[in-house]
């Protein structure tokens, strides 16, 4: 009997840099399944970033001492690829034991190696561990995570996405934000659990009703999807039953193995600025 349990099989870090640790997988495959369910195209999910957020980055400095940092990987929503996370873990595990001349030598690595692995240009940022560029940040808007227990509405457990829990009716052009901390999905790689912070912003003539909102987004609690697809999936329903002049989705997604994923989708909106959240 395996002495791991359920906690399953140790994992084999590169100690030496190697690049081909890094695994792509295209986003057609998310779209092309959300096109299935939307109608809505892959080229109106592809306005946008994936920032990265990396609290493990080390390297060695030229004298073989260690050295520490955090990262931000700007990665935009119209390359062909995503980086599965795991790969991208390992890849930079197997810089703790490189030596580097200099932080910026460290980030042109990253960048040519990632850049190559999804096929657009990344952008690396990296930051002492005394910097403010990853203060604690609010979410966007007012909090919707208690519309339904408020109004004594019972909820059940959905196997999957539901989207017909959202009957926008006419209304007057208006404006909204807000946000929920109740997103939850699954890995479809491990199916562990993914928890994270929701916001929307959007400018539409219907009636965004919070108790529908809110009843939708708990939908995804068992859906297998990554990060990436599910912000796009909630864009895309969003996008097709509100008609919004603009659109901003995003999600602060918690940190797994020293890296968070927050993707963000636009409509006539810019993309905002990402920044550090309370559960990451």
């Amino acid at each position: 009997m395996s002495i791991h349990g359920v906690l399953g099989e140790t994992t084999s870090y590169p100690k030496t840099y190697d690049a081909s640790v890094l695994f792509a997988i295209t986003r057609t495959l998310g779209r092309d399944e959300i096109y299935q369910a939307t109608s809505v195209a892959g080229d109106d999910l592809a306005v946008g970033v994936d920032i990265w957020q990396a609290f493990e980055l080390s390297w060695l400095d030229e004298f073989g001492i260690s050295q520490v940092a955090v990262a931000r990987l700007i990665i935009p929503a119209d390359s062909p690829n995503i980086v599965e996370s795991k790969s991208l873990k390992l890849y930079l595990n197997s810089l703790n034991f490189t030596r580097f001349a200099t932080v910026s030598a460290v980030q042109a690595v990253i960048e040519r190696d990632v850049s190559a692995c999804i096929g657009a240009m990344v952008q690396v940022q990296i930051e002492p561990l005394d910097t403010t560029a990853f203060d604690l940040v609010a979410p966007l808007g007012e909090c919707i995570d208690d519309v339904l227990s408020r109004a004594g509405v019972a909820v059940e457990l959905s196997d999957d996405i539901d989207s017909t829990l959202l009957q926008p009716k006419a209304g007057q052009m208006m404006q909204y934000q807000f946000h929920s901390h109740l997103l939850r999905s699954n890995c479809p790689v491990t199916n562990q659990p993914d928890w994270g912070t929701l916001s929307v912003a959007i400018s539409t003539d219907k009636v965004v009703d919070y108790q529908q909102v809110l009843a939708y987004i708990l939908t995804f609690r068992q859906h297998n999807g990554f990060h990436e697809q599910c912000v796009e999936r909630i864009f895309a329903d969003f996008l097709r039953l509100f008609a919004p002049t603009s659109l901003m989705v995003q999600a602060n997604y918690t940190r797994r193995g020293g890296i968070d994923i927050n993707p963000v989708r636009v409509k006539n909106h810019p993309v905002p600025k990402i920044g550090r959240q309370i559960r990451q």
